[in-house]
């Protein structure tokens, strides 16, 4: 049925519903088939094949009963898909973050930079916050419309879940720096694509690196994918540590992928399987070093 059909009161509370939904920006008269492959010239090439393993393994650290790691987490990197894309936006994103040599340098850089389009739909660019002298450091997705607004990651809803999961294990935003691997927010709050992802991943990587965190956290399946190299969904990927090689540190960034809050608010059974992994959390932050 067509909005033009319906009765003013029932148009109306469809509207609304629709903006509670996040389809609150119109951005062209024509609708866009997120499904169509994209032009030849902007595909990302495929990715790397996995590397081989010997018989009896499965490429990842071995698991605990309750989904724990048992030993030491593989070294991985990025995925190279998007890491080596070959796109206009991520050459110059690659040349641009090699440049910054501090993280308010960097933020001056990504604030700038015109090439994601992500960038021409949304009201602010969102960078970081929290301490950028904190070495425990969050990646999460996109922003969100209170995101947007604000220019701060995390301060929604899921924002508000964050800051109650840190405290729960004594931390807070001046102990952390917050992120995410998406600076401007998708209209109507849509996953982002590959390639925009891949636009603003060398500033995300050089974060990294200027930031030096002692433990890095993957808050959601966009930040796990375009960092971890894996074809596995958050569901199976969370409570793992993995050691994440990041260009420019000379040693493997212990990382942690976790489910993000939005996904806690919209599916509250989850919310046991995030507390081990934050308490999974605090005890690597209470070992010494």
């Amino acid at each position: 049925m067509s909005g033009g059909n319906l009765p003013p009161a029932a148009a109306r509370a469809l509207l609304e519903w629709q903006i509670a939904m996040g389809a609150d920006e119109a951005i062209g008269e024509i609708a866009v088939d997120r499904l169509a492959p994209p032009p030849l010239s902007r595909q990302i090439p495929p990715p790397s094949p996995p590397p081989q393993v010997g018989e009896g393994q499965s490429g990842y650290p071995p698991r605990d009963k309750e989904g724990g790691n048992v030993g030491t987490p593989n070294i991985v990197a990025p995925p190279a898909a998007l890491v080596e894309s070959l796109a206009e936006a991520a050459q110059s994103a690659r040349l641009l973050a090699a440049k910054a040599g501090t993280i308010e340098a960097l933020g001056e850089i990504v604030a700038a930079f015109d090439l994601c389009p992500l960038k021409r739909t949304a009201t602010t660019t969102v960078f970081m916050d929290g301490n950028p002298a904190a070495r425990i450091m969050i990646v999460g997705e996109a922003p969100g419309a209170e995101e947007d607004r604000q220019g701060k990651p995390f301060v929604g809803r899921a924002g508000q879940l964050l800051d109650r999961m840190l405290a729960a294990i004594e931390l807070d935003r001046s102990k952390v720096q917050i992120t995410n691997v998406i600076y401007w927010r998708p209209p109507g709050n849509r996953k982002p694509t590959s390639a925009e992802i891949a636009s603003c991943l060398p500033f995300v990587l050089r974060h990294i690196a200027l930031a030096r965190p002692r433990v890095l956290v993957l808050a959601g399946g966009t930040a796990a994918s375009a960092l971890l190299p894996t074809g596995e969904g958050i569901t199976r990927l969370r409570g793992r540590w993995f050691d994440l090689a990041v260009p420019g540190l000379d040693k493997p960034v212990p990382t942690l992928p976790m489910f993000h809050p939005a996904f806690l608010l919209r599916t509250p059974e989850r919310k046991r399987e995030a507390w081990r992994d934050l308490l999974a959390l605090k005890a690597r932050l209470d070992q010494p070093g």
